[in-house]
C-alpha cells in the first residue's frame, strides 16, 4: 500500500474539499447536502506519525568521539585537487596563494580535524621531490585517468592548504615503489629544525620553520594497488617504515604530540582480511623499542563492484539497498576488533577507517577515471549512518576519513570553475560539529523496521553525546522515506528545559544540490520541545535530526 506523510494526506483533503465544493456547485446540490458531503472528507483519519520511545542516561557515559573520526581525504584524483583546491596564484577565482578562498571557508566552517594526502593508490607512485621547488616534475597520473599530474601540488601547498583551514596533515608514504630511505628524508624535509641540509632546502623553498605531521599512513592498500603484498612481506616492510621514518619537530617529541604511525590494514571481511590483520596485529603484539604503530587503517565503501548504482534519478529500491549495504560497516568493525582485541586488549592501537563512502557509477559524459558522482540526501543518510557506527565504536574507531573531500566520490563539495556547491554530506558534517571531542553517552530505542520489496532496514537510528562544556546532544536519523517518526526521548541525570537544533531532509531520497539550484537540501531548525519532562521530537522522512538538550 502507498504510504504518505501527514502533510501529504493534510494537502489530499483539502484539494478534496475544494473538489467537493465545485461538484456541489455544478451539480446545485443543496447547502446541507454539500456540508455532508464536506464533513465526510474533514472526518477521514489523517495517518499520523508512528511514535519511538528513547532513553537517555547522561549519568552513563562512554568512551570519547575523536575528533579525528570527522577527518577527510585529498588525492590527485579527477578535480579532487586541482580545481577543487588549486586554481593557481593567477586565476580569476579568489584565492590565497593559489588556493580557492571559498573551499577554504567551507572547510573551515566544519573544523575538518585531518586531511589524508596524497592517496590512496596514487600515495604509492607519488615521489616527494617531483612536487618541490619552483622545477617541477611533470608525470602522468596511471591510476586515475592517466592525465598529465603537474605536481604543482606539492608539499609546501599541501601544507599551506591544511595551515588554511586549520587541519592537521596525515601523509601517507609510498611503501609501494619507493624506499625507506626516499620516506625517510621527506619526514626530515618537512620536519626538521635545525639546519640539515634538506631543512635548508626546505628553507630554500619557501618555509624556515618545520611543518607538523600528525599522522603517518605507512602504505596504501598494500594488499593491492600497493604492491600487491601478502601480510607477512607487509609487516616485514612496515618495520623498517615505522623504524626509520622519523619525525624530527621538537614539538612533536613528547606525547600527547607524537605523529601516529598507520600500518595498512583490511580492505574487507573476507579471509584475506582477516588474516592481513592478523598477521599485523600479531607481530605488534611482539613489538620491540625499535618499532611501534598507533593505528590499523580499513577501507570499506559502500559499492557493488560489479554493477554500481547510480547517483542521480535513482528510486526507492536503489535507497534501500545502498543504505543494507553501508550498515554491513559494523559488522566488519566487529569482526576486525575482535581480532585486535586478542592482542591488543587495551586498545593501545586505533582502528582508522581511511577511506569509506558511497562509491557510484560515474556521472554520464565524465571521465571514468575522475570518479565524479552526485550527491544526494541518500548520502546524507548514508554519512550519518556510518559517523553514528564509528561512534558507537569509539573505543576502538578513533579516525575515519570519508572518500573524498572535493569532486571525488562522496564529496564535501562540488566545484566548477568559478562556482561552489556544498552537498547534503557537507551539511551533515556540519550538524555533527558538537560530537568532536564529545564523550559517548548509551541510547536505548526500538529502531523498529523499514521494509522495501526484500530489504529491512532499521526505522531510526540514535546516539547522543555530552560536548567539551557537559551539553547534552542528540542525533536521530529517520530512514524511512515515507514515514514521519515521532520521538518521545526520556533523559535522565537532568532535567530537560529547553531545547535547540536543526534537521536535514529533502523532496526526494535522490535530491540534490545544483549549481543552479544550491539550497535544495539544506538544514533547517528542528520540530522539537520539551513536554511532560521529555524531549518530544517530530521526525521527517529520510531526514538527519541533531539537537541539543539543556
Amino acid at each position: 500500500m502507498q504510504r504518505h506523510s501527514k502533510e501529504d494526506l493534510v494537502t489530499c483533503r483539502f484539494r478534496s474539499m475544494l473538489a467537493g465544493m465545485f461538484v456541489c456547485r455544478k451539480y446545485s446540490i443543496s447547502v446541507i447536502g454539500c456540508l455532508a458531503l464536506l464533513s465526510v472528507v474533514l472526518s477521514s483519519p489523517v495517518l499520523a506519525a508512528d511514535k519511538v520511545a528513547l532513553a537517555v542516561d547522561v549519568s552513563k557515559t562512554g568512551a570519547k568521539i575523536d575528533r579525528n573520526l570527522f577527518g577527510q581525504f585529498a588525492e590527485h584524483l579527477g578535480h579532487g585537487v586541482y580545481e577543487g583546491i588549486l586554481v593557481g596564484a593567477d586565476s580569476s577565482i579568489p584565492n590565497t596563494r593559489g588556493i580557492r578562498n571559498d573551499v577554504v571557508a567551507a572547510l573551515k566552517a566544519i573544523k575538518v580535524p585531518n586531511v589524508r594526502w596524497p592517496g590512496g593508490c596514487f600515495a604509492d607512485e607519488y615521489h616527494w621531490r617531483d612536487g618541490i621547488g619552483s622545477q617541477r616534475v611533470v608525470r602522468l597520473n596511471p591510476n586515475w585517468g592517466g592525465v598529465i599530474e603537474p605536481n604543482t601540488f606539492g608539499t609546501r601547498e599541501f601544507m599551506d592548504f591544511a595551515d588554511q583551514i586549520g587541519a592537521d596533515a596525515y601523509v601517507s608514504v609510498n611503501l609501494g615503489s619507493g624506499t625507506v630511505k626516499e620516506a625517510a628524508d621527506w619526514l626530515e624535509y618537512i620536519t626538521a629544525a635545525q639546519p640539515t641540509t634538506l631543512a635548508k632546502e626546505r628553507a630554500a623553498n619557501g618555509h624556515p620553520a618545520p611543518y607538523k605531521v600528525a599522522m603517518l599512513g605507512l602504505g596504501n592498500e598494500s594488499w593491492d594497488c600497493g604492491g600487491n603484498m601478502s601480510p607477512d612481506y607487509y609487516v616485514s616492510q612496515m618495520k623498517d617504515y615505522s623504524r626509520f621514518v622519523r619525525n624530527y619537530n621538537p614539538a612533536q617529541v613528547d606525547k600527547p604530540h607524537q605523529m601516529l604511525k598507520i600500518a595498512v590494514g583490511p580492505g574487507g571481511g573476507e579471509a584475506r582480511w582477516t588474516d592481513w590483520t592478523e598477521t599485523v596485529m600479531k607481530a605488534y603484539a611482539h613489538h620491540t623499542w625499535s618499532w611501534d604503530i598507533d593505528g590499523l587503517s580499513m577501507h570499506n565503501y559502500t559499492v557493488n563492484w560489479q554493477n554500481k548504482f547510480v547517483s542521480l534519478g535513482f528510486g526507492e529500491a536503489e535507497y534501500a539497498k545502498v543504505l543494507k549495504d553501508t550498515l554491513e560497516m559494523d559488522n566488519l568493525i566487529n569482526a576486525h576488533s575482535a581480532i585486535m582485541d586478542k592482542y591488543d586488549p587495551d586498545k593501545k592501537v586505533a582502528l582508522i577507517v581511511d577511506e569509506w563512502g558511497g562509491w557510484y557509477a560515474p556521472l554520464p559524459g565524465s571521465n571514468p577515471g575522475f570518479l565524479l558522482q552526485q550527491n544526494s540526501q541518500r548520502d546524507a543518510i548514508l554519512a550519518a549512518l556510518n559517523l553514528n557506527i564509528f561512534a558507537r565504536h569509539a573505543d576502538r574507531v578513533r579516525g575515519s576519513n570519508i572518500a573524498q573531500m572535493i569532486n571525488v566520490l562522496q564529496a564535501m563539495i562540488l566545484t566548477d570553475k568559478e562556482k561552489m556547491v556544498l552537498t547534503p554530506t557537507y551539511y551533515v558534517y556540519k550538524l555533527y560539529l558538537p560530537f568532536q571531542d564529545s564523550t559517548f553517552v548509551p541510547v536505548t530505542f526500538d529502531a523498529g523496521t523499514y521494509t522495501h520489496g526484500d530489504v529491512t532496514l532499521p526505522r531510526v537510528d540514535a546516539i547522543a553525546a555530552k560536548d567539551l562544556n557537559g551539553k547534552l546532544w542528540i542525533e536521530v536519523t529517520n530512514l524511512d522515506p515515507n514515514q514521519p517518526v515521532d520521538i518521545e526521548a526520556a533523559v535522565s541525570g537532568i532535567a530537560p528545559k529547553s531545547i535547540a537544533g536543526q534537521t536535514l531532509t529533502a523532496p526526494r531520497v535522490d535530491s540534490i544540490n545544483s549549481f543552479d539550484a544550491p539550497n535544495t537540501v539544506a538544514p533547517k531548525p528542528a520540530s522539537a520541545r520539551v513536554e511532560g519532562g521529555k524531549v518530544a521530537l517530530h521526525l521527517e522522512p529520510k531526514s538527519v535530526t541533531v539537537i541539543s538538550v539543556e
